[in-house]
């Protein structure tokens, strides 16, 4: 895209076409008075695509979506400290991810920080922890160029989050031409000996499996790696999380690691050989009295051939090459299997039946449905060709905003957020952009009126009998969230329902018409 402004412009305006000449083309904000002059630059410029969030989680869970899906980095556009603080959370969870994100944080002018008024802040001290690059700009000849560099730095593959600090007088004062963008878009290259080692470590463990992740879960690769698992006579694994993964039918099968401990213990106890492919070594998520954090054996052995920056696609090609695949079918592909659809009472069995058989071909998953979707994904392989989005990082309130980053950056594809309804008071906040850009995502809250996960979390660190004033900390009850009334308050028509027939109803609604709508599920 070339980019032109006629006669003088200031700061704010030449960063504005220099992120639309690097293809950042939408800006998930939640503006400040510092920048109130990148705001006034967005009506020079038509093609930048401007989304106002409510709160500033949003705006970072918004821009980890966008990227998932379209391999493109957004930006964003944060108050201050205390706004890039509002959304530390989701610009975690994007780290994790590896999602691309030009995060862009107002400060105040450069002679007004040291007056120390009440909202100045160590901002780049607050930005580094859940940022790969964070820069001050000093001037407004030079915001342009450090646009540029900002947008370089978040296109590193596999995606890096670079925090742009903007001063308010480098965005008031005059600026600079807008600067091209030189993007270095190449990966590490693995060695042919290092791929040649790895296939002999295939070959002579007694029990190897290949796990992936990354790079090495895009449809072509893992159907090759599904042939070298298939040549090798060993199963193919993936982590619990992952950024994105294409599964359904006449894609590979991907069997994920358990998230409980004893279950992934069980799962990978046999195995001596693990070759990582984009992935990393197998730990629990939390530590637990009296069980392990590293979930393989101390006699397991590790062979990383690739990391999630190095060229997983070519390391994948020569691997494949070198082993002699097959023109056969994977045995691990996945066949079309719509489950009937059940009668009767809602539990999650029946809920992973009903999303099985409705999945439409080409949807986009986003899933946080914590402890009642934890089958979700299984019940579903057989289903529509589609794409599954997890949280990567842990943070709760990732699903909505995820939801509508994933909605802008693919119209055409019907995205589904599978909520808890714990979590999705954390970033309630998305149900108001999502009406206000007439998204087309269909919200499902699946309303236990808790916070499950941590009841099952008490057992699990040793606490077998909690009490009245324990269980308190974790009920969602006294009073009960009402989300048809918190979805409609903030403009997404939405429906109750306590059967799988009423279920199945409002579900096909939601997928047949276009635009946001939610379903809150009593469980």
């Amino acid at each position: 895209m070339k980019i032109r402004l006629e006669g003088l412009v200031n700061g704010a305006e030449s960063l504005v076409g220099t992120l639309l000449q690097g293809n950042v083309e939408v800006c998930f904000t939640n503006p400040g008075t510092s920048e109130m002059h990148f705001v006034a630059a967005l009506d020079k410029y038509q093609n930048m695509r401007s989304v106002l969030c409510l709160f500033e989680g949003c705006a970072t869970g918004a821009a980890d979506g966008y990227f998932r899906m379209k391999r493109s980095p957004a930006s964003t556009l944060l108050h201050l400290g205390p706004g890039l603080a509002n959304g530390l959370a989701n610009l975690h969870n994007a780290k994790k991810a590896y999602s691309g994100i030009v995060n862009i944080v107002g400060e105040h002018a450069l002679d007004h920080i040291k007056l120390n008024a009440p909202l100045t802040s160590d901002i780049e001290g607050i930005a580094r922890p859940v940022s790969h690059w964070v820069k001050t700009s000093k001037s407004s000849k030079d915001i342009a160029k450090d646009g540029a560099e900002a947008i370089g730095q978040a296109n590193i593959k596999p995606g890096q989050i670079a925090t742009l600090i903007l001063p308010g007088d480098t965005a008031w004062n005059e600026g600079s031409k807008i600067e091209s963008i030189e993007l270095n878009m190449k990966s590490n290259i693995v060695s042919s000996k290092l791929i040649d080692e790895a296939i002999l470590q295939l070959q002579d463990a007694k029990n190897p499996l290949i796990l992936v992740g990354g790079e090495a879960l895009e449809e072509n690769n893992l159907i090759k790696l599904a042939k070298v698992a298939d040549k090798i006579g060993c199963p193919i694994k993936t982590d619990w999380f992952n950024a994105r993964l294409d599964k359904g039918a006449g894609r590979i099968n991907s069997v994920r690691i358990p998230y409980v401990v004893d279950k992934a213990v069980e799962v990978l106890k046999d195995f001596d050989t693990i070759i990582i492919i984009g992935a990393r070594r197998p730990v629990a998520f939390f530590a637990y009295p009296n069980k392990p954090g590293i979930l393989t054996q101390d006699s397991t052995k590790f062979f990383e051939l690739a990391s999630i920056s190095d060229d997983i696609t070519t390391v994948v090609e020569e691997l494949s090459d070198r082993i002699g695949i097959s023109n056969n079918i994977p045995s691990t592909i996945s066949k079309l299997d719509i489950p009937d659809i059940p009668k009767g009472p809602i539990n999650p069995m029946s809920l992973g039946m009903v999303l099985g058989a409705l999945i439409p071909e080409n949807a986009i998953i986003v899933d946080e449905s914590v402890t009642t979707g934890r089958e979700f994904f299984y019940q579903t392989s057989g289903s529509q060709p589609h794409t599954w989005l997890n949280n990567c990082g842990g943070s709760i309130g990732f699903g909505m905003p995820v939801s509508i980053g994933a909605a802008i950056s693919s119209p055409d594809q019907k995205v589904i957020s599978l909520e808890g309804d714990g979590s999705a008071m954390y970033t309630v906040q998305s149900l108001w952009t999502m009406a206000r850009e007439n998204l087309d995502i269909v919200v499902f809250i699946f309303a236990n009126q808790s916070y499950k996960i941590l009841q099952g979390e008490l057992t699990n660190v040793g606490v077998d009998n909690p009490g009245k004033s324990a269980m308190e900390m974790l009920s969602l009850k006294d009073p009960a969230l009402d989300w048809v009334s918190i979805s409609k308050g903030m403009g997404v028509d939405a429906v109750k329902v306590d059967n799988i027939e009423d279920l199945v109803k409002y579900f096909k609604h939601g997928l047949k018409e276009k635009g946001p709508f939610l379903i809150e599920v009593l469980i």
